[in-house]
């Protein structure tokens, strides 16, 4: 790891958790992943000069508090994220969205603060900006409160055939 990149790295990380100096009894949660063989989204419906079959990974979730909550991710390449409230629909992908971020601080980190409410389900997408753009990634979201991993309908499908 060179220099440069370690610096912008320690810096984006400052700059989140200084984000959060505001923020009482604060919960982080840290995903790590691939977005490589994944389903692609057409991520030029979003911005114009992007790609149209890029990798993407979705994990949804819901908060147990409202507020101010970050979400910064760090990729192997340009990434960028989107945040949909309720459902996401690869094959509409501004369907929903409420926010959204690519390059904040360098090519390979995207960043946002949104209003999240309890209760609602949320969905927030990690994907490059290009069709050949895609790798391990780091995505981490702080709020006032917990993250809690919404499963997903084969996951309750197995767990009732168990039972």
């Amino acid at each position: 790891m060179n220099f440069t990149k370690l610096f912008r790295t320690a810096f984006t990380i400052c700059a989140l958790f200084a984000g959060l100096m505001s923020t009482a009894r604060a919960d982080f949660h840290i995903e790590r992943g691939d977005t490589t063989g994944l389903p692609t989204l057409d991520v030029g419906a979003i911005y114009l000069d992007a790609g149209n079959a890029v990798p993407y990974d979705a994990l949804t979730f819901t908060v147990s508090a409202g507020g101010t909550w970050q979400f910064l991710a760090m990729a192997e390449f340009d990434s960028a994220i989107f945040l949909y409230m309720n459902d996401f629909d690869a094959a509409a992908p501004t369907t929903n969205l409420i926010a959204h971020s690519n390059d904040i601080f360098s090519p390979d980190t995207s960043g946002f603060v949104s209003l999240l409410f309890p209760g609602a389900t949320y969905t927030v997408v990690v994907t490059g900006l290009q069709d050949s753009e895609f790798g391990k990634y780091s995505l981490t979201n702080a709020g006032p409160g917990r993250v809690a991993a919404v499963p997903e309908p084969s996951t309750w499908l197995m767990l009732a055939m168990g039972l």
